[in-house]
């Protein structure tokens, strides 16, 4: 992983909230995220005492190194965003600057944590499909804008071999959203889903309250055993 072709883009908890990934009936779990990259949702959990850990290929990089790629991104990202502004749907986040200040705030956050977050092993730089974690080491795991987004930068069998190696350390999974980023349904979603049922895992497709790129609202949930 080079860091040049890294566009960093961090989300806040209350993303994490109407995404239906995090509720507060979930502040007694330990929770893994995967993909969090710089997003403010792990300090802002871990200063309400939520025992989160996040893991990412971009945390092998430092502070500065990480800092700089934001500043040299920002810009670039800002241009495009008002370019294509009709892409998205402007309801969770009103327009193009909030957004932009949303993301600085979020990313600026996540910058003051990471050092301190490092050394707390609260930041590791690990990578899917495979995890350095004990069996059912946390009770959720969840993935926010990585799986099926980049559909056509991972195949199939990475999709499995990842919510696989996720439901092994976890007791369950959360993962938004189900579209590429062309706005289409991902094209492993169907067979991803065979394989879940194939292989007892129990699934549900849950209706979030977060839209941002169209029609991008829908979580999927899984675990080993049924849905209670």
């Amino acid at each position: 992983m080079q860091l040049k072709n890294v566009v960093p883009w961090g989300r806040n908890l209350q993303e994490y909230k109407e995404m239906g990934l995090f509720s507060d009936a979930d502040r007694d779990k330990k929770i893994l995220g995967c993909g969090d990259g710089p997003a403010s949702v792990n300090k802002e959990l871990t200063e309400i005492g939520v025992n989160i850990t996040s893991i990412d290929p971009i945390y092998q990089f430092t502070k500065e190194q990480i800092e700089q790629r934001v500043q040299e991104s920002a810009q670039v990202v800002s241009v495009q965003l008002r370019k294509n502004r009709d892409d998205f749907v402007w309801k969770n986040i009103s327009d193009v600057e909030t957004l932009i200040q949303l993301r600085l705030e979020a990313m600026d956050n996540f910058l003051q944590d990471y050092k301190n977050g490092k050394k707390q092993e609260r930041y590791q730089y690990q990578e899917l499909p495979k995890l350095n974690f004990k069996d059912k080491e946390f009770d959720l795991t969840w993935s926010s804008h990585f799986l099926f987004l980049y559909s056509e930068h991972f195949d199939e069998e990475f999709h499995k071999k990842a919510i696989v190696e996720m439901l092994r350390v976890s007791k369950e999974v959360r993962i938004f959203p189900l579209l590429d980023l062309k706005n289409k349904k991902s094209k492993h979603l169907t067979s991803v889903l065979k394989y879940l049922e194939e292989n007892d895992y129990t699934y549900e497709i849950v209706k979030s309250e977060y839209e941002f790129q169209k029609g991008a609202f829908e979580m999927l949930k899984i675990v080993k055993d049924s849905l209670t």
